[in-house]
């Protein structure tokens, strides 16, 4: 009986789905606060940057104007 109990424990303890479940989870992108203008205008995401990656790549001029809360 004590050589159940044993391997009981070892396979418990190479379990190798324990680690994975924490990896499995999607990641959440992290929430630009403000888009510029340009990403605003066509929707597009936004990486919040001095000059963000869009108007990084077209040659634009990237702008932030705050909007107004209702």
């Amino acid at each position: 009986m004590s050589s159940q109990a044993g391997t009981s424990q070892q396979t418990h303890n190479q379990d190798p789905d324990s680690e994975d479940d924490v990896f499995s989870q999607p990641r959440t992108p992290r929430r630009t606060p403000m888009a510029c203008q340009f990403c605003r205008g066509r929707k597009l995401k936004c990486d919040g940057r001095q000059t963000c990656a869009n108007c990084q790549r077209r040659g634009l001029a990237c702008t932030y104007t705050p909007i107004q809360k209702q």
